[in-house]
C-alpha cells in the first residue's frame, strides 16, 4: 500500500498578524507552507497534495522545483480544515486508492523532524485505525469560566494533538463525511465512528505557528539544523 501526504492550506491564519496568509509567510529563506511540504515529502510518501482556496494565486508565484514533480496543489478548499481535508481526499481519489495511507500534515507546522515522521510512520505501519502525533501535557492546566478556575484537570490522561495523522484514506474520508460538529484536526472525526487512533510521541521541535512570537521561534529552529 502506497503512502501519500495531503496538507490543507486555504486558511487565512488571521491570529499571526499578518496582511499575508500565514502559510505564504517568509521563514528561514522560505515560505511556511514550503517548509511543510518538504517535511513530508520524504521518500516513502509519492505525492504531496495541496489544498488551496479556490481564488489562491500565490502558490504557483513558488519556486516549488525542490519537490520533483511530487507536489500537486487541489484548488478545492472549503471554510474548515475539515472541509479542506475532506474535499482535497474527494480530489485526489483518481490518483490514490482507498487501502492508502494518508499523512495529514498542517501547513503551519514547518518544523516537523525527520525522526517523529518516520516514528509515525513505524508504529502505525500495521495498525488497523491509524495514528497521530502527540506530545503528553506536562503543564497543570485548568477548566475556566469568565476567567475563573472551575477546576483542575487530571493531566496524567491528557496529550497535545499534532500532526501528521496518519488514516487510510477511504476511513478518512468517511470519516469526515459523517463528522458531527466541526472536528478540529481529522482524530477527531475517527473517533466519532468509534475507533481509537494510536498515539505516537512527537516533540516539542514540531509546534504549531499559531502567534507572532511563534515565527521567531520556528525560524531559530529551522536555521539550527544543517
Amino acid at each position: 500500500m502506497s503512502i501519500f501526504a495531503l496538507i490543507p492550506a486555504a486558511g487565512s491564519g488571521t491570529r499571526v498578524a499578518s496582511d499575508a496568509p500565514k502559510q505564504y509567510l517568509p521563514l528561514a529563506g522560505r515560505t511556511m507552507l514550503w517548509h511543510a511540504v518538504r517535511a513530508v515529502c520524504v521518500p516513502r510518501v509519492e505525492t504531496v497534495f495541496v489544498v488551496l482556496a479556490p481564488g489562491d494565486r500565490a502558490f504557483a508565484a513558488q519556486d516549488w522545483s525542490a519537490f520533483q514533480g511530487r507536489l500537486e496543489p487541489l484548488y478545492c478548499g472549503g471554510e474548515t480544515r475539515r472541509d479542506s481535508v475532506y474535499n482535497g481526499l474527494v480530489a485526489a481519489m483518481g490518483a490514490i486508492e482507498a487501502d492508502d495511507w494518508m499523512l495529514v500534515h498542517d501547513a503551519a507546522r514547518p518544523c516537523l523532524p525527520r525522526k517523529d515522521l518516520e516514528n509515525l510512520m513505524r508504529e502505525t505501519e500495521n495498525d488497523e485505525v491509524g495514528g497521530i502525533l502527540g506530545l503528553p501535557i506536562a503543564e497543570t492546566v485548568k477548566q475556566a469560566a469568565e476567567n475563573r478556575i472551575q477546576s483542575t484537570e487530571d493531566r496524567s490522561k491528557l496529550w497535545l494533538a499534532q500532526t501528521p495523522q496518519k488514516f487510510r484514506a477511504g476511513l478518512l474520508a468517511e470519516a469526515l463525511k459523517r463528522a458531527r460538529g466541526t472536528p478540529t484536526d481529522e482524530a477527531a472525526a475517527v473517533e466519532q465512528m468509534g475507533l481509537k487512533p494510536r498515539l505516537v510521541t512527537g516533540s516539542r521541535e514540531n509546534l504549531k505557528v499559531t502567534w507572532p512570537e511563534d515565527i521567531a521561534i520556528a525560524e531559530a529552529i529551522l536555521k539550527g539544523r544543517p
